[in-house]
């Protein structure tokens, strides 16, 4: 059973575009469902995990420097897709529940401090930085148009002055 428990957590550490690092001890069973349902609502899972079984799953997949922080009861967040939105799940949580502990994380095959899933949390959302981009891609092109239609408008503008100059000289 354990190799097979092995077995998961490497595919799924393969898979995982990061992880973070967590103490659960002392929170109700309800709490811990409702943070899992706000993970699975960004697309994570939150499993709790057996400390030696985790180190030896991360050594397989070459992920290394993380084992100091599988001491006591653990459970991970793993991430799938975008690392933002579990982060900001995750430290919501922490603040809510003095008992939940984020200990640390990886991103990208990386070691990250609570600070930087902090900094991490902070950031917009995916879609909101992809409409930040747009909207900047956006508006040259909508300045040009404004300054084109500008020079009609003042044409225009000109001859209904000159028109107007002449039906008073007449």
């Amino acid at each position: 059973k354990n190799q097979e428990d092995v077995k998961v957590l490497t595919e799924k550490f393969k898979a995982m575009k990061g992880m973070i690092l967590t103490e659960y001890h002392g929170l109700s069973v309800s709490a811990i469902s409702d943070l899992r349902k706000e993970l699975r609502k960004a697309g994570c899972e939150y499993l709790v995990v057996k400390n030696t079984l985790s180190k030896i799953a991360l050594k397989e997949v070459g992920l290394e420097g993380v084992d100091k922080y599988f001491e006591g009861p653990t459970a991970i967040v793993i991430e799938k897709d975008d690392p933002v939105t579990p982060a900001k799940t995750v430290v919501e949580f922490s603040k809510k529940n003095e008992k939940f502990v984020v200990k640390a994380g990886l991103l990208d095959g990386k070691l990250i401090e609570l600070n930087e899933i902090k900094a991490l949390a902070s950031l917009p959302t995916k879609e909101v930085l992809i409409g930040k981009m747009l909207g900047s891609m956006k508006a040259p092109i909508s300045n040009f148009v404004g300054v084109l239609s500008a020079v009609t408008r003042n044409f225009v503008c000109v001859l209904n002055a000159i028109k107007e100059q002449k039906e008073k000289a007449a």
